[in-house]
């Protein structure tokens, strides 16, 4: 028998709460407090679940005992360097040229923990993006007209132009900022039917 708990998404990310949404989740939104920054911008595996883990448990913390927290963190990787959210235009026109032209890969970490049955799950996806080369007209075309100041690796997937990507593999929802097979597994680990 599936076990009723809460459902709450530590994160207030639009593109996250609509990935859940089109999955037909219930859920309540609970944005951790958790300061993202790292001491260096090297890429491994486990600093990026760390980080995941670390928004989740800012949450838990929070939280009844009936209630399932979610919790993610998405990441550029170029050339072994993580390309994170952007402070300026000018540093976003710098990360989009190191970009152009190039393959990187977006890493997704999720953490959840069901606090019913006090138990962690973690798993991490990964996706590839090529990127056409892109002239300094086409990145302050994007960077004038979208924001990317909010986003790792200083752009969206889903709202680039045509002509900006040569080919993406993996699952496109990741890039966006989370893999629905992904999140299936998870729920599916801590017991939580969909």
């Amino acid at each position: 028998m599936a076990l009723m708990v809460k459902l709450i998404l530590a994160s207030n990310s639009p593109r996250r709460k609509k990935i859940f949404t089109d999955m037909g989740l219930k859920f309540e939104v609970i944005p951790s407090n958790y300061d993202e920054k790292t001491d260096s911008d090297e890429f491994s595996y486990e600093k990026i679940e760390d980080i995941a883990t670390q928004k989740c448990l800012d949450v838990y913390r929070r939280v009844d005992n009936e209630s399932l927290v979610f919790a993610a963190d998405t990441v550029v990787v170029h050339r072994g360097k993580i390309l994170g959210k952007p402070h300026t235009k000018e540093v976003a026109f710098e990360m989009l040229k190191e970009l152009s032209g190039e393959t990187h890969s977006v890493v997704t970490a999720i953490c959840a923990i069901n606090k019913k049955i006090n138990k962690a799950v973690s798993i991490s996806t990964t996706s590839y993006v090529k990127f056409t080369p892109w002239t300094d007209e086409m990145i302050h075309y994007y960077i004038d007209n979208f924001n990317p100041l909010d986003k790792a690796g200083s752009y969206g997937i889903q709202e680039l132009p045509e002509g900006y990507i040569d080919k993406y593999e993996g699952s496109f929802e990741n890039i966006v900022g989370l893999c629905p097979e992904a999140v299936k597994t998870v729920l599916a680990k801590l017991e939580y039917n969909i």
